[in-house]
């Protein structure tokens, strides 16, 4: 393997070309030595020469599912601090994203220190607060879509017609929530 002398070697897998290189340019500054991918198939030969320690990646990557990268990028080193961004964030799928092997899942918008900070934070926490609201329907309905979007591998038309919704309905309820 083609390891950096330094052990802050990162893997950032995104798809939006932009927001990858912002992230590059940011944990560069901080000393990281950054590696990009924009796709499962460009992980898998970036991991053939490499052995980083941390990653960073999309949930979803154009029409598929960046719990694949995850679940990838553990098997490759099962000590890897892996946080995974979504801006579609939903319950299912971080528990996915932690049965994977993810260590954190962050909503964006998240920044840097966000992500850093998630990496330092090896353990979870047995402390943390629970929250005292109960669930609302729409929450629920929100978590069911999600959870067949990730069963679908984000495939917009096949999530709808599981749902036995209307594909313009589905797309107007994801437009509403996003969150990036």
């Amino acid at each position: 393997m083609n390891q950096p002398a330094q052990d802050r070697l990162l893997v950032i897998v995104e798809d939006d070309e932009a927001f990858a290189r912002t992230l590059k340019r940011s944990f560069e500054r901080r000393g990281y030595t950054v590696l990009l991918a924009d796709s499962q198939p460009a992980l898998n030969a970036l991991l053939e020469t490499h052995r980083p320690g941390f990653a960073v990646v999309d949930l979803k990557l154009g029409t598929t599912s960046g719990l694949a990268c995850v679940e990838m990028l553990h098997a490759h080193d099962p000590a890897m601090q892996i946080v995974v961004l979504t801006g579609f964030a939903s319950i299912a799928t971080a528990v996915e994203a932690i049965k994977l092997g993810a260590s954190h899942y962050l909503a964006k918008p998240s920044n840097t220190d966000d992500i850093e900070a998630a990496f330092a934070k090896a353990r979870g926490d047995a402390t943390a607060p629970l929250a005292d609201r109960t669930t609302s329907i729409k929450t629920l309905e929100w978590e069911r879509i999600h959870e067949m979007l990730a069963e679908t591998d984000f495939n917009i038309s096949e999530t709808a017609r599981r749902l036995g919704m209307h594909r313009r309905t589905l797309a107007r309820k994801l437009g509403k929530r996003q969150v990036s």
